[in-house]
């Protein structure tokens, strides 16, 4: 029997507003698809985070024995500035300003995006396609949504019918949004005279002539709508009715509304059915904005290369800091909040350390089997980690009061211990035991401390060439100093 059959577990469904028991459509098995990145630059901080709470689904899912396909895109063309259906492509706005080919800007920052999500222990999605190859099924899809009645062509572009569609179906459901109140706030925007109305949105779009992202097609040379790509890489992975659809809260209107009305116009049918959205990142209080420098990059926090924080910080930490509020609640990203995260991390650590030399009794005075559960509990609860995180540090506690022999546990607790330890640490919420990794082993770490002795001795005596050259050869071989006001910290990529 597989560890699902006994745990029931509620997500919250943005759909109707409220926590639902999970039930897989298919029993065992379960279809999850989440809007990966557009790659037009380096990964935001906010998509990781929203990224890292679907691995922990993911993980979790598994872990219950749920064979689960995970699909997750890469939107490579058909994203317009502003999320919007005029404007220039976001991939070849970046490929114009660097005078390089678009599908150049996609490799790079697809690579991008794997490196950051890989020094993140992400697992990798079972699928995971681009729009740009997946074409055909996208013009497959809008013959179907013109053969339904709910969209018009206009000088080769195809648009979708809002008010057409709403007459028969509720457009605004997941969002809970009605057509009215969007009529009465839209203004018309130059370059939308082709469509109806304001609110409908291009399926298809005919590319102007210095459009370079173009594909041949029954209307016009053009491009697919973004919202239409994940309609139908979805649907091609996971059948016209999946179980789980997630993204960043974002992307709730217009991009999946639209999905929705997108698949029950083709089929007839509601896509998914639990819809999950995880909640923003913010910065110190703040939106994240590069123009006031609130803001980091994924990979500053490994290197300590970002004015923000006070030092490099473990991928581990960083995601360990991430997991202690709920997806769906709004994280706030600032330096003490890493430190803390740094120091009970690092405990929980050393609790594993200390549980490895721990002698068993002849009997427990604790009740591991109950405090499983809890753990259990945690994530059957709308994969709360923050409240699993919670009933981890219960476990430093009583690892403290079995070494100190104010608790005793007998050897089949403590290998139950350790297993369940172990499960919820590593294998779901994907932590590594990178202690060592981040801080160097003991010779590394005193060599380093050396070099950078010398190195003050030489920006003591001016000689500053010397001190450059210790710094630009350890950053070659991957280690970086950072200078502050409490003195050279380094650390190891």
């Amino acid at each position: 029997m597989q560890p699902y059959h006994s745990q029931s577990i509620k997500i919250y469904n943005s759909l109707t507003g409220e926590k639902e028991t999970f039930k897989a459509i298919n029993e065992g098995h379960i279809g999850m698809y989440v809007c990966g990145p557009t790659v037009y630059s380096n990964v935001h901080l906010g998509n990781v985070r929203t990224f890292m709470s679907f691995d922990v689904i993911f993980r979790y899912l598994k872990h219950l024995g749920y064979k689960v396909r995970y699909v997750r895109n890469i939107t490579d063309a058909g994203h317009l500035e502003n999320d919007a259906d005029v404007g220039e492509d976001r991939i070849a706005k970046k490929a114009r300003l660097e005078e390089i080919e678009p599908m150049e800007v996609v490799q790079r920052y697809t690579v991008d995006f794997h490196n950051i999500l890989n020094a993140f222990n992400f697992l990798p999605p079972s699928i995971e396609p681009t729009a740009t190859g997946h074409i055909i099924e996208q013009i497959e899809l809008i013959k179907t949504i013109i053969d339904n009645g709910f969209a018009y062509v206009v000088n080769g572009s195809v648009y979708f019918d809002v008010h057409k569609f709403n007459q028969t179906n509720d457009y605004g459901k997941l969002s809970k949004r009605k057509l009215e109140d969007l009529i009465h706030n839209t203004r018309e925007l130059d370059g939308q005279s082709d469509k109806k109305n304001p609110q409908d949105f291009a399926l298809w779009k005919r590319a102007e002539p210095q459009h370079i992202m173009r594909w041949p097609s029954p209307w016009s040379d053009g491009f697919p709508g973004w919202h239409l790509e994940c309609t139908a890489m979805s649907t091609k992975y996971l059948g016209e009715h999946f179980d789980i659809h997630g993204g960043g809260m974002d992307l709730k209107f217009p991009h999946h509304e639209c999905e929705i009305a997108q698949n029950e116009a083709a089929k007839g049918q509601t896509p998914v059915n639990y819809w999950m959205h995880a909640n923003m990142l913010i910065m110190n209080g703040k939106k994240m904005a590069k123009s006031t420098g609130n803001y980091i990059l994924p990979g500053e926090i490994f290197t300590g290369n970002n004015s923000n924080i006070s030092k490099a910080f473990s991928p581990s930490v960083a995601r360990f800091f991430m997991l202690q509020a709920h997806y769906r609640s709004i994280l706030d990203f600032t330096n003490d909040g890493l430190l803390a995260a740094e120091k009970g991390f690092n405990r929980l650590m050393d609790a594993l350390s200390i549980l490895d030399g721990l002698k068993a009794s002849n009997k427990s005075s604790l009740d591991i089997n109950n405090w499983k559960q809890k753990c259990y509990d945690a994530m059957n609860d709308d994969f709360n980690s923050p409240i699993l995180i919670a009933q981890l540090f219960e476990a430093v506690k009583y690892i403290n009061q079995i070494k100190e022999g104010s608790e005793s546990i007998s050897i089949e607790d403590l290998v139950l211990l350790k297993q369940t330890l172990h499960t919820f640490i590593f294998d779901v919420l994907g932590l590594e035991n990178v202690t060592e990794i981040a801080s160097g082993s003991d010779k590394l770490s005193g060599t380093v401390e050396v070099l950078i002795k010398l190195r003050q001795e030489a920006r003591a005596n001016k000689d500053f060439a010397l001190s450059d050259k210790i710094r630009d050869e350890l950053s070659e071989i991957g280690i970086q100093l950072k200078d502050g006001k409490d003195g050279t910290t380094f650390s190891i990529n």
